[in-house]
């Protein structure tokens, strides 16, 4: 198969269950902050955050070597799953022994011991969840993929609207429903896939641990650095001010999630295209073409959610909080950085250059800390979205040039810097104006240029993503 076809396939193929699955997010949002107040959602996105950070910490990230190591035609599957069960399991074990010590942390009126023994199963259930989802999608097998994201979306729905409606479990009910709709995956996984088929405790071929922990280790402080640059903020939102403004903070990050969304389902797919194109002399043009096409959609849809960031607040929370639309369109800008990082460390996952990886997301994570510290006192929330916007923009400057020695893309920088000064423009004048028909000509007006300067790339994207189905009406006809 063509290799811009097998992408737009695969890309079609995540879209059906990631869509499903992340839109559910953003549908849940009116009821959940109708059940929970600012305060409780603040502390429930707290625990989600810490589990988000202890997972790889205690897997040792295998769920990634799972995912590029089943990408590898010449080790065996039932190797690397092996191995990815019994790193999971060790390292559960182990972190039994620190569970007085997290119980004790407490962040001005967050106090993490409360929900100590939530957060162990949420660990190990939603660990053993991203073991199989990666190691299934290494292996080729992306359409059950898809179909675990369509039953988590159901599942999800249908446990969070009975842990905290008749329930009325709160911060509690609302992280058993992750945990829960988690456990099911895992069983569909073990059915679907067969996954007891590939478990051979005494039988596999001992050097693949050591290449897999290899590969992985380096990528525990990667995470945690990510982890730092995207979450870090919250807890110190947390610290300087309280759990309330954190979930202010939390609802509006929820909105530039939308440019995830569109950049996940296309990235996921986009992995696997990366290792199997590696190889090709063409590589380079392969890539840089995809990262144009790429960047440019994740840039236009920025400019749409900017322009119309207060009526999404208004639909998807309640009133009570609305006020956070004002933290909307700087975490956009960040987030659409973000997703251009993201799109690079495919370019590590092929090399498997895990450590380039780490020492890139340091940058990043230094520059966050450092100005959390300076903005957050100043500038309150928005303080904590400017200094992840700095810091996702050391990171793009730092990988842009080192990616540079294994692939060398044109990433038409002249075009990215056109776009990030429409994306500042638009957020600043939302900042300044808040409100009136001059405002909303004038965002309207920036979004018409961003259009333009990405005409080429929306058309070749839309292309890219439906030209199976495209394809197969012209034969219809």
């Amino acid at each position: 198969m063509d290799k811009y076809k097998k992408l737009a396939s695969n890309t079609i193929i995540f879209a059906i269950g990631t869509f499903s699955s992340k839109i559910l997010s953003f549908l849940l949002m009116p009821f959940v902050t109708r059940m929970l107040t600012t305060a409780d959602y603040g502390s429930a996105d707290l625990i989600q955050q810490t589990v988000n950070v202890l997972i790889p910490i205690v897997t040792l990230q295998v769920n990634s070597a799972a995912l590029r190591f089943s990408l590898d035609k010449t080790k065996r599957k039932a190797d690397v799953l092996t191995v990815g069960i019994r790193t999971t399991l060790l390292g559960f074990i182990v972190f039994l022994v620190f569970a007085y010590p997290i119980s004790l942390i407490t962040i001005n009126d967050f106090k993490l011991g409360e929900y100590i023994e939530l957060i162990y199963i949420f660990v190990l259930i939603s660990g053993f969840r991203q073991l199989c989802q990666q190691f299934v999608r290494g292996s080729g097998k992306v359409k059950l993929y898809a179909v675990d994201g369509i039953i988590a979306t159901a599942t999800t729905l249908i446990f969070t609207f009975l842990f905290l409606s008749p329930l009325k479990m709160g911060v509690t009910g609302y992280i058993f429903a992750i945990i829960a709709s988690d456990a099911c995956s895992i069983i569909f996984y073990i059915f679907a896939a067969k996954l007891y088929k590939y478990v051979r405790p005494h039988l596999f071929e001992k050097g693949i641990a050591g290449q897999m922990l290899k590969y992985c280790v380096p990528l525990i402080p990667t995470v945690i650095l990510w982890w730092i640059i995207n979450v870090s903020d919250r807890y110190m939102i947390t610290f300087f001010v309280d759990s309330a403004a954190n979930g202010l903070y939390t609802a509006a990050s929820k909105i530039p999630n939308f440019v995830i969304l569109f950049s996940q389902i296309f990235i996921d797919a986009w992995q696997l295209s990366a290792v199997d194109e590696y190889g090709d002399r063409k590589r380079a043009r392969f890539f840089s073409k995809v990262f144009r096409v790429y960047s440019g959609g994740v840039f236009v849809v920025a400019s749409v959610l900017i322009v119309f960031c207060q009526l999404f607040t208004k639909i998807l929370v309640a009133q009570s909080y609305y006020e956070s639309w004002n933290y909307v369109p700087i975490l956009i800008v960040a987030t659409t950085y973000s997703c251009l990082v993201n799109f690079l460390a495919s370019v590590y996952m092929a090399e498997k250059k895990s450590f380039m990886a780490l020492l890139t997301a340091l940058s990043g994570a230094v520059s966050n800390v450092v100005l959390n510290f300076i903005f957050i006192p100043k500038m309150g929330a928005n303080g904590a979205a400017l200094a992840t916007v700095c810091a996702f923009v050391v990171v793009f400057i730092t990988r842009s040039m080192n990616t540079r020695k294994y692939v060398r893309m044109n990433f038409q920088m002249p075009t990215i810097i056109v776009e990030t000064a429409i994306l500042v423009a638009q957020s600043m004048l939302m900042l300044k104006m808040k409100t009136g028909i001059v405002l909303y000509a004038v965002e309207f007006l920036l979004l018409g240029f961003m259009l333009w300067a990405n005409i080429r790339q929306v058309k070749e994207l839309f292309e890219l993503i439906f030209s199976k189905f495209l394809k197969r009406k012209r034969e219809k006809m």
